[in-house]
Parts: structure tokens; C-alpha cells; sequence
């Protein structure tokens, strides 16, 4: 094959690339090994495994009694009961023992009657009653597993229950990580410190390995190689003499420090220097020393999808496996979602059951957001010919938990605050069969996700200007079709976040004019969004004239995170999310952050245990409290239901 120089490739292009590479090195598959059965869990055959002897492979008592002989038991009756003399007409046996020569049948010791050197039975018995009988389990020369079979557990018992003591298995991919980056340290550097900018504690390589373990690999992780070009190629050339695989970790991309691309051109041939898939772009591969080198982006959710979508087709290559047996379910996307044509994007979501329907809701797609893995539940693919999906398409989802898990979520789409997240840990804590799963789209969002039957909750807190009152007013505008309760949550107070010691001396909402304070605003359609309009109309503030407000955010935490990296100098948010970050906090208003709730799910198991935590639990208020800027005393109160 030939080097391919600066294409990026489509992702069916970058795969067979690939699988010619695997091909032309002569791993597709690997050849086999003999192993030990008992160390066998999680290998896969090559070929056929046939039991060696049968089992069991003599006839044995399946019960603690006496063999008899059933002819000689013919005439028993409850109304004429038969003797047998023991030691001559009845043995004993235990269980397990082999069938004494001659007998053929045995009688439970709890159905006999010991009269001196007799025992007395009431019934005849069949022949080989209570018996198991010579491969009753499993018959000498019966297929035990096939060729390509995964052995689990159970297999390699019943492989060494028939004599099978080696079997032959696919031998496994080594595959070699190297860590790259001057910034890049080893965890353990901060075990009794934080690091200090710039910075970065090694992680990438947890996940890496376990991926590549599930699949069927071997891990070996190489030491974290600085930005040098020279260092690099030497860690490169030597993981190759003990692996069939290398991945860098970062690297991968065009920049100045990226070197992994030259450094395969240098000693081997790059075929594949970037991949049209989001997050992931920046994947290399080629070879070196007849080895596979591999180079992945640096930032964790793009090395995720690149080890889920090309390095682990690699490796079940190289073990003979098919294809990953991908579970998908079909759901309604919660929110709208725009992409770019010509690039596969893997957006991940969270997914529940509510009703009929089954929604997913995305949960973040920035490339180094890896809580979004943690997160999700499933991955969405837009495929490259799509410029996005409405809110409430229906779509394919991707798995990647336990569908039951899914059934048993909770599903609230609306306005974020950091109470939710204590209320799913407290679900979890406390009934670990149920989650809550929260996707914050603002507060118009949760009402419309109501209406649209998406939803079993949704977090509120729309002011309406006109009467002051709280979420009642958009409910009977948008909800009076629908029979939902509207339950208080909590109390908080809302105010600008401003960065420790409030460099900038902001004080209020007329500070936002001025040229040297930049803001970092909440999207349109959130209740956050709409108490700051509110301000400003009746300070008679141009929205135009603010430096930042068209710069939008979905939560809390992230107009906070922003405020305390210096992207915004401040941002409309809770107190909680301000004191979470060590920030100052300038009090604008108390509202009522409300949960609606659709009435036909109220009487479920999992909302009732909603109810409750949220009625009673004194324990999760005392929670809530300890965040600050939250008044609990109504927490439960209904305050409005529609007819």
C-alpha cells in the first residue's frame, strides 16, 4: 500500500485502511496458542472443543439413600410394605458415589422406614431412579464450545468436567499506550497536591486499557514521553519490538508539538492522518517495523470514540471476532440538534422510558467533556449527509448501559440546578434500581417537553412579568390540555458571579455596559434568561449593548466555571454554583425553582420514591441547604394542578 499524504478519510474509508493494514501484517487473525483450560476465561477458540470423556463418566447416586434393585421393588405398596435387607438387597450410598455393580435404582433415605437390618419402602421404583446416569451431562466426543467462541466461566468447567485440560485459543494483541505531553503528569504527583497550571494529570490511559482488556487485548502502558520529536520516535520504536499495537495518546493533530504524524512518516508509512468524524478528527495511523501505530487525540471524549469506532474493529480483527453485536433501541431526541455535513458525529445521550416513548436527551459535545461518557447512556450517530435532527426526531441509540437501567430512569428535561444532581444521587443512594436522569434545556424547554409527552418532570422557574407569579402563568398557557401538578422544589437566590474578590468592582446590572467587564449569558428559553431580561427591560438596559450576552450557556456550573477562567468576568447564576467554585456573589432576586410533573406518571414506583425523598427526607434538605442560597421549607408543597 501506498502513503497516503493529508487526505482525511471518511470513517468506512479509515476502516479498511486499516483492515488492509491488519491484513497486509498478517494479523487478521493472530495465529493460536495452547493454554491451560482453567486460564482460559475470556479467550477465544480456534477451533472446535470436543469433550474427552463423559459426565459423569460412571453411574452415581444423585441422592443419599439405598441402590436397590427396582425389580425387587415391584410389590411395594403403601397398604403392603416391602422389606429389603441391607447390606444384601440395599446399599447405602451418598451422593455422588458410584451405583454399586448389580443395582439399578436408589431409594432417598427419606422414603424408607429402618426396621432393625431391613428398611422398609412404600412404592415401586422406576429403573435408574434417582441416578445420574454415565453422560447424563455431557457424552464423551459432544461439542463443548465452537471454533471463535468466547469461553466464559461455565465453559472452561465443563470443558474440564470432560477431560479438556489445554485448548487452543487466539493469541492476544499486545498493545503498547505511550502518554505524551510536557504537561502531562503521572497521577500520582497529585495525590497530596492539585496540579499547578499548565498541568494535566495522565488519565486517558485508564480507559484506553480497559476498553482494550474488554475486547480481548493485552495492556502495557509505556512512560509519558515529553513534546520532543527525538524521544518520541525512540518510545515508538521500542514499544514495536514487544507489541502488535501502538497507540500515542495525543499528539495526533497538526500543531506544533504534534509530532506522532512525523514521526511515522520518518520511520514507516502513514496511511490515515485524520478521520471526518466529531470528536475524533485528529486519528493517524500507519506502520513501523511491521507493527500497527496508531495515534490518538489527546482530549478524552475524541480518544474515546476513536478507540470505540477504529481501534477496537482493530483488535477483533486480529482475535477472528465479527463485528461488535451493537444494542440499539430506538428513541425521540429531547432537543434539537444542528451538525456539520460531512462528518459522522457522535453525540452522547442520556435515555429513559416515559410512557410509550423512549427519549434521549444529550448530555454535552465538547471533545474533552468526559463526564458526557461517564454520563450517557447511549451514543447518537448523525451521519455525515445530515445537517442535524429536530427535537423529537426518532433515531437509533447505541447502547452502552444496561437497557434496564433505562427503564428504571427517571426522565426530567427542563432547568438545571445543582439539587437535581443531590436528588439523583440520593435515588441512587437509596434505591439503587432507579436513577434520575437530567437534561437542561431551560425552563420553556421542560414545559414543551411536558406538552410533547418527553418528559416525567421537568425543573422550572419562569417569571411572569406581568404578575410576578412563578410558572403558574406558563402552565395555564402552554399545559391547559394537560393534567400535570406543579410542585415546589425549592427556593434560591440568583445574583451576578463575580471572580474572588471582585477584581472589576462590579455591583450591578448597570455595570454590564461597560467596555472593560465581559458576560456570560444563560440560553434563551431558561428561566435565568428570563429574570435577566426582566432586569434589564426595567432598567431600560439595551440587551445589544452588552458585551457577552450573546455568548450562552446551559448551566449554572458552566457560567460559573466561565467566570472563574476568565472567559466572562460574570454571569447571572445560583449561589450554590458560585460558593462550588470559591466565587463572590452579588444577590439579584429569590425564586421559586418549581418541579412540574406529568400526573399520569405519579403514581409510579419511581416518582413515588421521588415524592417521598423530596416530602420527607429531612437528611436530603439538610443537603440541599449546605449548598447555600437555598430555602427548603416548602420543599413538597403543591402549588398548582390543572384540571
Amino acid at each position: 500500500m501506498k502513503e497516503i499524504f493529508h487526505k482525511v478519510s471518511s470513517l468506512s474509508e479509515a476502516l479498511s485502511i486499516l483492515k488492509r493494514l491488519v491484513e497486509e501484517l498478517g494479523f487478521l487473525p493472530l495465529g493460536q496458542e495452547t493454554i491451560k483450560t482453567v486460564d482460559s476465561i475470556g479467550r477465544i477458540t480456534t477451533r472446535p472443543v470436543f469433550a474427552r470423556y463423559s459426565s459423569p463418566f460412571f453411574h452415581s447416586s444423585a441422592m443419599d439413600g439405598y441402590a436397590v434393585r427396582f425389580k425387587d421393588t415391584l410389590s411395594a405398596s403403601e397398604g403392603n410394605p416391602l422389606l429389603l435387607k441391607i447390606n444384601s438387597d440395599a446399599l447405602y450410598v451418598d451422593t455422588g458415589d458410584p451405583l454399586p455393580i448389580g443395582f439399578d435404582a436408589v431409594v432417598m433415605v427419606e422414603d424408607v422406614n429402618i426396621e432393625g437390618e431391613y428398611i422398609e419402602i412404600y412404592s415401586p421404583v422406576k429403573p435408574y431412579q434417582n441416578v445420574r446416569t454415565v453422560g447424563e451431562d455431557i457424552v464423551a466426543t459432544e461439542l463443548i464450545i465452537p471454533e471463535r467462541h468466547i469461553i466464559r466461566g461455565i465453559d472452561a468447567s465443563a470443558m474440564v468436567a470432560s477431560g479438556v485440560l489445554d485448548v487452543d485459543v487466539r493469541k492476544q494483541p499486545i498493545c503498547t499506550i505511550i502518554p505524551t505531553g510536557t504537561e502531562i503528569v503521572e497521577p500520582e504527583t497529585v495525590r497530596h497536591k492539585p496540579p499547578t497550571p499548565p498541568q494535566i494529570i495522565e488519565y486517558n490511559s485508564i480507559f484506553i486499557s480497559s476498553m482494550i482488556e474488554d475486547t480481548g487485548g493485552i495492556t502495557q502502558r509505556g512512560e509519558i514521553i515529553k513534546d520532543d520529536k527525538d524521544l518520541l520516535a525512540s518510545a515508538i520504536l521500542d514499544a514495536t519490538l514487544d507489541s502488535h499495537v501502538v497507540i500515542v495518546i495525543a499528539g495526533s493533530g497538526k500543531g506544533s508539538e504534534d509530532f506522532t504524524a512525523d514521526v511515522i512518516r520518518q520511520n514507516g508509512r502513514l496511511m490515515i492522518h485524520g478521520v471526518s468524524i466529531k470528536p475524533g478528527k485528529p486519528f493517524i495511523s500507519g506502520i513501523i517495523n511491521n507493527k500497527l501505530v496508531i495515534g490518538i487525540p489527546g482530549y478524552p471524549v475524541s480518544a474515546f470514540v476513536c478507540m470505540r469506532y477504529l481501534v477496537l474493529p482493530v483488535l477483533r480483527w486480529m482475535l477472528g471476532i465479527d463485528s461488535l453485536d451493537k444494542k440499539v433501541v430506538r428513541a425521540n431526541i429531547s432537543r434539537q440538534l444542528s451538525s456539520k455535513l460531512g462528518v459522522d458525529e457522535f453525540v452522547r445521550v442520556k435515555i429513559g422510558a416515559v410512557g410509550e416513548k423512549t427519549i434521549a436527551s444529550p448530555v454535552g459535545r465538547g471533545a474533552g467533556l468526559m463526564m458526557s461518557v461517564v454520563r450517557a447512556d447511549g451514543i447518537l450517530t448523525i451521519p455525515q449527509d445530515s445537517e442535524g435532527l429536530w427535537a423529537g426526531s426518532e433515531v437509533d441509540i447505541e447502547l452502552i448501559r444496561d437497557i434496564d437501567d433505562i427503564k428504571n430512569t427517571i426522565v426530567c428535561i427542563g432547568s438545571h440546578d445543582n439539587a437535581l444532581d443531590l436528588l439523583a444521587n440520593h435515588i441512587k443512594s437509596r434505591f439503587p434500581k432507579y436513577s434520575l436522569s437530567s437534561s437542561h434545556v431551560g425552563s420553556m424547554g421542560g414545559i414543551m417537553a411536558i406538552k410533547r409527552g418527553e418528559a416525567h418532570i421537568a425543573g422550572c422557574h419562569l417569571l411572569d412579568e406581568t404578575t410576578g407569579v412563578y410558572n403558574i402563568p406558563y402552565l395555564k398557557k402552554y399545559l391547559n390540555d394537560k393534567k400535570v401538578i406543579h410542585i415546589n422544589f425549592l427556593k434560591r437566590t440568583q445574583g451576578l458571579i463575580v471572580q474572588k474578590g471582585n477584581p472589576k468592582d462590579i455591583k450591578g446590572f448597570q455595570d454590564l455596559l461597560r467596555e472593560d467587564v465581559t458576560f456570560i449569558n444563560r440560553q434563551s428559553g431558561s428561566g435565568t434568561r428570563l429574570l435577566l431580561d426582566k432586569h434589564l427591560k426595567d432598567l431600560g438596559i439595551e440587551a445589544s449593548k452588552i458585551k457577552g450576552y450573546d455568548k450562552e450557556e446551559f448551566t449554572h456550573m458552566a457560567v460559573a466555571s466561565a467566570v472563574l477562567t476568565g472567559i466572562a468576568d460574570t454571569g447571572l447564576a445560583v449561589l450554590s454554583s458560585a460558593r462550588a467554585l470559591g466565587l463572590d456573589f452579588i444577590p439579584v432576586a429569590q425564586e421559586d425553582y418549581d418541579l412540574i410533573i406529568d400526573m399520569q406518571y405519579i403514581d409510579t414506583e419511581p416518582l413515588k420514591i421521588l415524592m417521598s425523598i423530596i416530602s420527607e427526607d429531612i437528611e436530603f434538605r439538610k443537603q440541599v441547604e449546605m449548598l447555600g442560597g437555598y430555602d427548603t421549607k416548602d420543599m413538597g408543597r403543591v402549588v398548582y394542578k390543572t384540571d
